[in-house]
């Protein structure tokens, strides 16, 4: 596919101190599924098992320069967005990323598993308005669906709503994540969701962990390596969602608190498996 090179891929997202999310996961992710991984930071966040204490981002200009380093010097083969923060940050963003032709993901984050805030009011409006129409996939989970829709999702129908609506903000496809839904069910239903019309329940089993740090992510991550090694997009959600289901069931704490998705469970199994 590629000549025995790797493809490259590029994050675009905030950097957790503690290792889990953000950056680090994503980078993670990258090098497990056999991805070069590259990187833009747009906010630094002190946190760790037990919650985010503190967030510094740059400025939108420090950020566009990390930007343009990385474009200039790597052809990307896809890429992703996580915790974007402020609303000067997507603008700027945005009128770089509509000049690119690669796949692009968006992981709308809003607020971090412990309940932290993670983006700034105002820039949610911006996010939708200008970088949802670029998107070719968005994937946001439960409470974001909800704060991005202001849809109440509590069945079938109204995920639906909720997804077509998203659809309307100008995105290629959504991804809403089944995560939040139930407490214990013996399957997660994420619903995929495109602008051809189709809607397709995709389902893993549920693993019951606390230590479920960083699975958005992961997921979106995972997507991303995939999509940068050309697989069609349905093919690369199958397949991250088959990454993520390995690393929960292999998730533990490494220190206080809630822990991580293990990142390179797949790694560990196919060495156990030779």
């Amino acid at each position: 596919m590629f000549s025995g090179i790797l493809p490259n891929a590029l994050t675009i997202a905030g950097s957790d101190s503690g290792g889990g999310a953000g950056i680090q996961a994503d980078l993670k992710t990258f090098a497990s599924l056999g991805v070069y991984g590259t990187s833009v930071i747009t906010a630094l966040t002190a946190q760790n098992g037990l919650g985010v204490t503190g967030i510094h981002a740059p400025n939108a200009e420090f950020v566009i320069q990390q930007l343009r380093a990385v474009l200039d010097g790597f052809p990307i083969h896809a890429a992703k967005t996580g915790m974007l923060f402020s609303a000067e940050i997507i603008e700027a963003l945005a009128k770089e990323l509509a000049q690119v032709d690669f796949p692009l993901v968006i992981d709308p984050v809003c607020v971090s598993t412990s309940g932290h805030r993670l983006i700034e009011e105002n820039a949610i409006d911006v996010m939708k308005e200008k970088l949802f129409p670029l998107a070719t996939l968005i994937t946001p989970n439960k409470p974001e669906t909800e704060v991005l829709t202001g849809i109440k999702l509590i069945d079938n129908e109204s995920v639906e709503k909720a997804g077509k609506r998203l659809l309307e903000m100008g995105a290629k496809a959504v991804l809403i994540k089944g995560g939040h839904f139930e407490q214990k069910p013996i399957l997660v239903t994420d619903w995929f969701m495109d602008n051809t019309g189709s809607i397709q329940k995709l389902q893993q089993p549920h693993i019951d962990t606390q230590n479920s740090h960083g699975t958005g992510c992961t997921l979106s991550s995972a997507i991303t390596a995939y999509l940068s090694k050309k697989l069609p997009l349905i093919v690369a959600i199958k397949k991250a969602q088959e990454y993520l289901n390995c690393a929960l069931r292999n998730s533990y704490a490494p220190g206080k608190g809630f822990g991580p998705v293990h990142h390179l469970a797949t790694i560990e199994q196919l060495k156990h498996e030779k």
